[in-house]
């Protein structure tokens, strides 16, 4: 296509919402004609089935739940009372509670303020926060903050070494909606016994972010935390960055919460107009299918070119990932869905990966996101009439050019600066187009059971663990892994048991392995007490 006809097709395919200043691009799709008619009707379809879900339709049939996020940032379209109440009810006392935090009314036992958050979560309750906070936070924040979000060790020794000279003024947010996520209450336990390690009774400084009436919230009532704050039930984790998840741990670091929320308000306004055309979750979901052919046959790579966004792909992989990789469509057919998502930023990626962009296998699709404010204030001239954001500006334009010129396909986001309520605002464009793309595509977007999968794949594992403990304990002798697993009624189980019993050698848990260690066969098996 010559770049007079390419013109006419920016043009015509060109969105813009006037009250946000965002623009989409996806006139760099190849998408046709015949692609639209085919879609029309799938459309109409989504359309309703999101007009549905808002006004509380149960859409996760295999948990009997409806899907409320969009409620979060409008309470008014809520469909019972006591929902609409919850919501509101919630963010009065995060702004009561952040207040009376910043002022000094509520602080540490010896400290006039708390000066540091630590945020304790896993998946959504990480993923959404990390991202706001990269995104949003000052240079010199109300409060600093510090995120736990795995169970390495190494990792937590590093962050609690790094907050020790401020631990004495430091909150800890354990976020958790059942109370009961392994990692989330593992996290936890290692960081109360920090605390009580260095003489600080724990409870003066913790918060839960939960459902009522969890383990969670059951322990903090307890142990007389704080606070506690409401996860509601029907608000995913990958939807939950505009609930107390997000806007808590946002709130104590400054950032202006009503504001991300207005902007998801508006955003979801733009994305409940049935034509395909003014409707920007929509267009991104149509590019979705025509990139993957309606069956995950492409990545969808995320290049934003702005350093606070960094993070943005990671928040998307769950969101998109999560939401969209399925086994069995809503039918019970097996279709195996899903869009891998990867990315970094520009202009750092012109260095990496873009030249197996360009020239290698096209298994992708790329969406650049580009913000049109270089900085506050006036920039430095390199050389006249050129400074760095025009430099980074051209970066992001050539790329897309000569990527397309190649066949490669891509979107372009354009938002006038990062700022609270554009964050919201994307927030809730991709919540509503992964909804859309998932009713193309027949599948349910709202629940996860290979992730619960993994979950009871894992807990057997150490209740595995457990018994090969048990065993070599109470033995005297020394044991080789056939032996072991019979022992422990475990004989399929010997390559499990042998990584297990790895692990804990290495980590000097009583554990010894005799012999050639290139031949797990002939390794004989000893529990040694210290």
């Amino acid at each position: 296509m010559d770049k007079i006809a390419l013109w006419q097709r920016y043009k015509y395919w060109l969105y813009y919402n006037q009250g946000l200043g965002l623009y989409l691009d996806v006139s760099r799709m190849g998408f046709n004609e015949d692609l639209l008619q085919k879609l029309s009707g799938k459309f109409q379809d989504a359309f309703k089935a999101m007009d549905a879900l808002e006004a509380g339709a149960i859409a996760n049939p295999d948990e009997g739940r409806a899907v409320g996020h969009y409620w979060l940032r409008d309470p008014q379209l809520a469909p019972t009372k006591e929902f609409k109440e919850q919501i509101e009810t919630v963010l009065e006392k995060i702004d009561t509670f952040t207040k009376q935090v910043h002022t000094g009314h509520i602080k540490p036992p010896s400290r006039d303020k708390f000066t540091n958050i630590l945020s304790i979560g896993i998946g959504g309750s990480a993923l959404g926060p990390e991202f706001v906070a990269q995104a949003l936070a000052s240079e010199f924040p109300l409060m600093e903050i510090d995120f736990i979000d795995n169970l390495d060790p190494l990792g937590l020794d590093k962050i609690l070494t790094k907050l020790k000279p401020h631990l004495a003024s430091t909150l800890v947010l354990v976020i958790s909606k059942s109370g009961g996520t392994p990692e989330t209450r593992n996290g936890m336990k290692e960081v109360e016994y920090f605390y009580q390690k260095n003489t600080l009774d724990f409870s003066k400084y913790a918060v839960a972010i939960t459902m009522p009436d969890s383990m969670l919230d059951r322990y903090a009532l307890e142990q007389g935390w704080l606070a506690s704050f409401a996860m509601l039930d029907w608000v995913g984790g990958r939807t939950s960055e505009l609930s107390a998840v997000g806007l808590l741990p946002a709130a104590l670091q400054g950032i202006d919460i009503h504001q991300m929320l207005a902007g998801a308000k508006e955003m979801d306004i733009a994305t409940r107009i049935h034509d395909l055309k003014q409707n920007p979750a929509a267009l991104l979901a149509l590019s979705w299918y025509h990139a993957t052919d309606g069956k995950g046959k492409k990545d969808m790579v995320i290049l934003p070119y702005k350093d606070s966004l960094l993070l943005f792909s990671r928040y998307l992989q769950q969101l998109v990932m999560e939401s969209l990789g399925k086994e069995r469509d809503l039918d019970g057919n097996i279709v195996h869905q899903g869009i891998a998502v990867y990315g970094n930023k520009g202009s750092t990626d012109q260095h990496a990966y873009v030249q197996q962009l360009r020239e290698g296998v096209p298994n992708f699709f790329i969406t650049f996101i580009e913000v049109l404010e270089d900085r506050l204030g006036k920039s430095l001239e390199l050389e006249p009439g050129i400074t760095s954001g025009d430099y980074l500006s051209g970066f992001l334009q050539g790329t897309r050019a000569a990527l397309y010129e190649n066949a490669r396909d891509s979107i372009t986001i354009t938002i006038p600066e990062v700022n609270p309520r554009l964050v919201g605002a994307l927030i809730a464009l991709y919540e509503r187009a992964v909804g859309f793309y998932a009713s193309l595509v027949n599948i349910n977007a709202y629940h996860q059971p290979g992730v619960e999968a993994g979950k009871k794949a894992a807990a057997a594992i150490l209740e595995l663990q457990k018994k090969v403990l048990a065993l070599l304990k109470s033995s005297n002798e020394t044991l080789d892994l056939k032996t072991i697993a019979q022992k422990i009624q475990a004989d399929e189980e010997i390559e499990t048991v042998y990584l297990i019993l790895r692990h804990l050698e290495a980590n000097k848990r009583g554990i010894k392995l005799l012999g050639d260690r290139s031949l797990p066969d002939s390794l004989q098996v000893i529990f040694e007490t210290n």
